[in-house]
């Protein structure tokens, strides 16, 4: 199946800004997940647009040519915002990291004080299908819990957990099944 004309443009935006070839195969691993999360969803009765996920979903780590911390989502949305791209999809890239920042957090964590929890459906699909890929590997939301409480980001892996649940219940399924 070929891909999509907003998949094309994305990923030349990708390219153009200069993230690596591995950012981008994830953004595009990180897409599959998201699509398929979006389809259940549809499927299930929720209204949601499939095509800003797409977007969303490739764009999601832009920011990543500039830094790899949580930082890259800040860098993101100052890349995204000078090209012009769509505010909704800005959004998708700012709320995009750690499950859901609060504002408290997030000064804690170093980053511009600003809520990053994803509100509408379309930023807490593709927020949750990134923690569902690492790097390029689909992994269970008991893997990515593991890795934040190794970590001792304890609230992070709350989050994830509840974010899973949320969108397993909106699809209808387990979000480890699809």
């Amino acid at each position: 199946m070929g891909m999509t004309e907003a998949e094309d443009e994305c990923i030349a935006i990708l390219k153009k800004t200069g993230c690596s070839g591995i950012v981008i195969e994830h953004c595009k691993t990180v897409e599959k997940v998201a699509k398929r999360i979006a389809e259940k969803a549809i499927e299930n009765g929720q209204k949601l647009d499939k095509e800003l996920v797409i977007r969303g979903s490739l764009l999601h780590d832009i920011g990543r040519h500039k830094t790899d911390g949580l930082m890259h989502a800040v860098e993101g949305v100052k890349v995204a915002k000078e090209l012009g791209i769509d505010e909704r999809v800005i959004k998708i890239i700012e709320k995009h990291i750690g499950g859901g920042i609060d504002k408290e957090e997030a000064l804690r964590l170093g980053l511009p004080e600003n809520d990053y929890v994803p509100k509408t459906l379309e930023e807490k699909i593709v927020c949750h299908a990134d923690n569902l890929i690492a790097t390029t590997r689909r992994q269970t939301v008991d893997e990515e819990i593991e890795s934040l409480e190794k970590k001792r980001e304890f609230e992070a892996a709350r989050r994830v957990k509840k974010l899973h649940e949320e969108l397993s219940r909106a699809c209808g399924i387990d979000l480890d099944y699809i």
